[in-house]
Parts: C-alpha cells; structure tokens; sequence
C-alpha cells in the first residue's frame, strides 16, 4: 500500500459521498495504491451505512467502528495504527481540508520529508469566538511548549510511515496529533492554503472542544502551568509581607488606618482564589497522571470492515 486517508467522522452522512467524489479522482492521479479510513464514532445518523453503500462503489473504502464515541483524536490515533500506506494522510470529512492540496503533500514526501504540515493562511470560515480560540492557543503554547507546534496547523497533514510507526508507539493518551507528531520529529514541512467553508452540517468541534484541545497541549507539553503556579505563589507572599510593613510603618508614625473588613475580604479572597487555581492546575496534572497510569485502551474497536486479518 502506497498511501493511507485516514478520515475521523462522527455525524457526516451528507458530507462522506461528495469527500470521496472530490477525493478519488485526486487518488487515481497520483498513481498509487491507496487506502481511505472511515474511523467512525457511532453516529444517530446514517454515517456508517453510507460508508458501506460507498465501499460497495470503492473496495478501497475501509471502515473502523468504535465500541462507544472516543472522540477524534482517539479516532485519528486508530486510524494511524490500522493505516499500512508508506504515506498516511490525516484530514476531515467536511471538505474544509481540500482534497487537491494531497497533491502537493505527495508532491513534497516524495522529495523526501517525513511529515508535511497543512498551514491555513486564512481562517474566513471559522467563527469570532473561534478564531480567537486558535489565536490565543497557538500563541500560548508556541511560547511555553517543549516541542514546537506550527501555527494554523490542525491534524491535516501527511506522515511517512516511519513517522507513523514511532507515533504509534507513543504511550500518551491524550492523543494530542499536533504535539506528538512535533515529538518524533523528522524532516518536516508546509504547505499552505485559504480553508474554504464546510461542505454541509454543523461542526461537531465547537469553540469548547478546541479549548479542551488547547488545555491538552499546553499541559501535556509543558511544565510551565506548574511553575506560574509557584511564582503566584511568591508574589503573592511578597504581597502579603509588603501589606504587612505597610501597616506596621503606618501604626508606628500614628497615622490613623482606616483599613478594616473591606481589605480583610479582598484578601481573603484575593488569596483564596489564587490557591484554588493553583488546586486547579494540579488536578489537572494529577487527572492526566492518573489516567496514564490506568493505562485503559485509548480505543475499542466494535468491528473492522475491509482489512485483512
């Protein structure tokens, strides 16, 4: 197998049949043989069975369906792990990754590049609320990560095979692609492109589930939440032994305090919020801690259509 699509979906029996009509072709022309992943969270719509009606058209058209919904990373992780293209390419349903742009993906893996990296460079299509998500996200982790993460990059991309083989033996479950394909490393690159609307449906990854997205990568890539909590801390020590001289130069000249209950709950709560943050950023270490430590599998698959044994 020359090239693997691996494609999550959940909920998208209106935008599946026009992928693969604007897909193939680009396939077909590339001259290899290839392989398109449905990986499939169970949907209330008639997603699955489109699919099969597809692959009855296309042998090529594999399907993986999980036991319950896992979400797209894990789904995009599954696909990575059934894939057994040389080159395996990660993309969305929705047609706002363009189909033709794996042309140039190809293009630059066969000049020998492990991974290529598909950089929108304009967001027209997303929302206020989102695009200022995306901003804010990529600004902060660019700056505070342990690998570095390309801005206006999402999981579209293409990855050699040995990329592909060393992500899949990673053990983190939080299946973050973006940080774990900066981890392996490899000779990498990008293309660029304007995202165009979505083909048909709402999104099923609104404003909140990109800050979950956020919050994975800058807390599985980074200690750097640890540490501001501890400076907060300090700053907040010198505060207090600040406020504290204050008082004790003002008692000392007799210059009359008026500071009463007011400043008392101002600081109570000024230091109980800072504590509970604090609480905060380490549960969500510990949270992710724990849940390496079970090491449950990060997906259950019900059952595999298309593949061989």
């Amino acid at each position: 197998m020359d090239l693997s699509i691996v494609v999550p979906v959940y909920r998208e029996e209106k935008n599946v049949p026009e992928f693969l009509r604007q897909i193939t072709p680009v396939l077909e022309g590339l001259s290899l043989d290839y392989e398109i992943i449905f990986c499939l969270d169970p949907s209330p719509d008639q997603t699955e069975q489109v699919i099969l009606d597809e692959r009855e058209r296309n042998p090529r058209v594999k399907l993986i369906a999980f036991s319950r919904r896992f979400g797209q990373p894990m789904a995009t992780l599954a696909g990575l792990q059934y894939s057994r293209g040389g080159a395996v390419v990660v993309m969305d349903v929705d047609l706002q990754d363009p189909p033709e742009l794996v042309r140039d993906m190809v293009a630059r893996w066969r000049e020998g590049y492990d991974i290529v990296l598909a950089q929108r460079r304009t967001r027209q299509s997303e929302p206020l609320i989102r695009k200022i998500v995306a901003r804010t996200g990529y600004w902060v982790i660019r700056r505070i990560a342990e690998v570095d993460i390309p801005e206006n990059t999402g999981d579209f991309r293409l990855l050699s095979r040995r990329a592909v083989d060393e992500i899949n033996r990673l053990k983190e479950c939080h299946g973050f692609l973006r940080g774990l394909v900066s981890l392996v490393g490899f000779k990498q690159t990008v293309v660029q492109f304007d995202r165009p609307m979505r083909f048909a449906g709402k999104t099923n990854y609104p404003a909140i589930g990109s800050m979950r997205i956020a919050l994975n990568g800058l807390l599985c890539f980074s200690t750097a939440a640890l540490r501001l909590s501890s400076v907060t801390g300090f700053l907040t020590a010198g505060f207090s032994l600040l406020l504290t001289l204050a008082y004790l130069v003002l008692k000392l000249v007799g210059y009359p305090i008026l500071w009463g209950n007011p400043t008392m709950v101002i600081l109570i709560t000024f230091l109980g919020g800072v504590q509970l943050i604090s609480v905060g950023i380490l549960g969500e270490y510990i949270g992710r801690i724990y849940d390496e430590v079970r090491m449950r599998p990060k997906f259950i698959v019900d059952r595999s259509i298309g593949f061989s044994p």
